[in-house]
């Protein structure tokens, strides 16, 4: 395995036994996250999820083989709010980076953005592009949300070059405190909570073998590192509170006791400073290449 650093630090030693909890958690289906828990604002996704992108996206982007200043056309599947769509842009140009999202603000967003780019609402199963238009295929975070993982994994390889490079990375929730922490809580209070920590993706190897699967060569992996930082205990949670991703959509549904519950929890298993921290987390990732005929 290889391994592709950039802004590291330690999850909390705290989170052990969460973990171990978790690793025991019921599979999660793909509908838990619904519609709703993307159809929401950029800005709220970006202080949960984006906020690690700018160290995470130009690791991912080097481990895919899309190099500053390539002569490369690229596609960004289920890019968001553009956090991976603003790095591609800048290693090969808005003229040579497309994106898709199935979330309507998040693709709004990501065209005022990259107003250059050629961003689509679409879906990863069905990419509106014609096969072989791009150089390299990336999907950044959002593997393990795919209705169709064996589809979308496929139509990545039709639409990229013979010899071009699929490549997808997704959180180690071991490694990512904060979903780590949420879901830990949650499964405290509800074992048979469906949580987003046993998705496709979230351990060593499910990537790598999803594109042998769909007929990609050279298959390797590793792992990424990312990191950002945080003003505050609520700086972390309010995204949260406001129903962003999987993990707010939850916190809303139970009750106030239960949020109170998982509050408390979620403090005590981080164990954070007063004031100003800064959390790292782990993504895997694996790259493979398309065949040449």
């Amino acid at each position: 395995m290889s391994d592709s650093a950039n802004g590291v630090g330690s999850a909390s030693a705290s989170l052990a036994s969460a973990s171990s909890a978790l690793a025991s958690a019921s599979s999660a289906p793909a509908s838990l996250a619904t519609a709703s828990a993307f159809n929401v604002s950029a800005d709220g996704y970006d202080r949960l999820i984006g906020r690690y992108l700018p160290s995470l996206a130009p690791a991912f982007a080097e481990a895919a083989g899309v190099g500053e200043g390539a002569d490369m056309r690229v596609l960004d599947v289920g890019c968001g709010p553009g956090g991976l769509t603003e790095e591609l842009s800048k290693r090969v140009g808005q003229h040579n980076v497309a994106a898709i999202d199935p979330s309507a603000p998040f693709v709004q967003t990501c065209r005022t953005r990259l107003p250059h780019a050629d961003v689509r609402q679409g879906y990863a199963e069905e990419l509106p592009f014609d096969d072989n238009s791009f150089d390299a295929s990336l999907a950044s975070l959002v593997i393990g949300f795919f209705d169709d993982a064996e589809r979308a994994a496929t139509e990545m390889l039709r639409v990229t070059k013979q010899g071009g490079i699929i490549a997808a990375c997704f959180w180690d929730f071991s490694h990512m405190p904060v979903l780590n922490a949420f879901w830990s809580a949650v499964t405290q209070l509800d074992p048979d909570a469906a949580v987003e920590t046993q998705r496709l993706g979230s351990r060593d190897g499910e990537i790598a073998a999803l594109f042998s699967r769909a007929g990609a060569h050279d298959v390797t992996r590793g792992v990424l590192q990312a990191s950002t930082e945080y003003a505050s205990f609520d700086d972390l949670w309010s995204p949260i509170e406001e129903g962003i991703g999987p993990v707010g959509q939850h916190y809303l549904s139970i009750s106030e006791q239960q949020r109170d519950a998982v509050t408390q929890n979620v403090k005590e298993a981080l164990n954070l400073p007063a004031g100003h921290f800064t959390l790292a987390a782990r993504a895997w990732f694996a790259c493979g290449k398309v065949p040449t005929l």
